[in-house]
Order: structure tokens, then C-alpha cells, then sequence
């Protein structure tokens, strides 16, 4: 399996364009690991994929998005982190194999990341699997890894969240 895409300027302004915030943000990466920064106009540029997909949530005035009680903000940032620490960093089959796992778990009794509500987590876990799931060879993964309902599970999970909108462009 080849590496796992690392965010970057696309799916931000993905993000952007879902929140309908006015283009014109702009985007680049730094370092070895090509990590997100947002040029502001107003003060330092912000950086990391986490750090500027709240800025945007924020700057839309969207913040259901972030969560609205306590535990649904903790939640939030519990998968936001899960995505960057896990699913970008996923290279191997087992790697995928176990990231579906988890989500299958987590699932189970939930329509969304956060349960009942959609959030930015939903968001930017689509766009970190994205490339997993439209990967030519994911039924031989499926196969090979026996991991049919846990895939099953995120193509549904991923598939509500194309419904709110989440994916203009894919």
C-alpha cells in the first residue's frame, strides 16, 4: 500500500469551500512532513491541520461543527487527533486494517464520530480515508484482512457524510 496523502492545501480548501467560506485563504505546507500552514494576513500563519480546520469551523461561524457540550467537544478532538496521529500516518495494510477496526468499533451504536451529530471530525476523517477507500486495490485489503464490516461500516459512515455535504469536489 502506498503511503498514506498527508493533508494539505486541497483538502482545506475543501473545507473551506464546505463551510461557503469566500476563497482566497492561502495555504502551503512546511517541513519534511509537509504539514498544513494557513498565511493570515493579520499575525503569525497558523499551522497544523487540526489548528487551521478549527480557525476555519470559527471563522464560518460553524462552531456546532467543534461540538456543543463539553463531551462532544472532547469527543471531537479525540477523533481529530485519532485522524492525525493514526490515519495519517497509515502505510501498511495492517495499519488500515486497524484503523477500520477501530471505526467499526466506535460505530457500532453511533450514526457519526461524535453520535447523533455531524461534526468536523466526520469531515476530515472522510478526507484522511478518502484515499483508502477509493484505493484500487481496497477489496483485496478487505479480503486479505477480513475486515468486510468494518469497511462495510465506514463506507456507510462515509457515505452519511457525503449526504450533509461534506465532500464538494469528490
Amino acid at each position: 500500500m502506498a503511503a498514506a496523502a498527508r493533508p494539505g492545501p486541497e483538502e482545506l480548501a475543501l473545507l473551506e469551500k464546505l463551510l461557503g467560506l469566500p476563497k482566497g485563504n492561502k495555504y502551503g505546507v512546511q517541513g519534511e512532513r509537509k504539514v498544513p500552514v494557513l498565511q493570515t494576513n493579520n499575525g503569525p500563519g497558523l499551522t497544523g491541520l487540526i489548528t487551521i480546520a478549527a480557525h476555519l469551523v470559527k471563522q464560518a461561524r460553524k462552531d456546532q461543527l467543534l461540538g456543543s457540550t463539553a463531551e462532544e467537544k472532547a469527543v471531537v478532538q479525540q477523533w481529530l487527533e485519532y485522524r492525525v496521529t493514526q490515519v495519517d500516518g497509515c502505510s501498511s495494510k495492517e495499519d488500515t486494517r486497524i484503523i477500520l477496526k477501530n471505526l467499526n468499533i466506535h460505530l457500532e451504536d453511533k450514526v457519526y464520530l461524535a453520535g447523533n451529530i455531524f461534526t468536523l471530525a466526520d469531515v476530515l476523517m472522510y478526507y484522511g480515508l478518502h484515499h483508502v477507500m477509493a484505493w484500487p486495490l481496497f477489496s483485496a485489503l478487505v479480503v486479505t484482512t477480513g475486515t468486510a464490516a468494518a469497511a462495510e461500516r465506514c463506507a456507510s459512515h462515509l457515505s452519511l457524510c457525503r449526504q450533509e455535504g461534506a465532500f464538494p469536489g469528490w
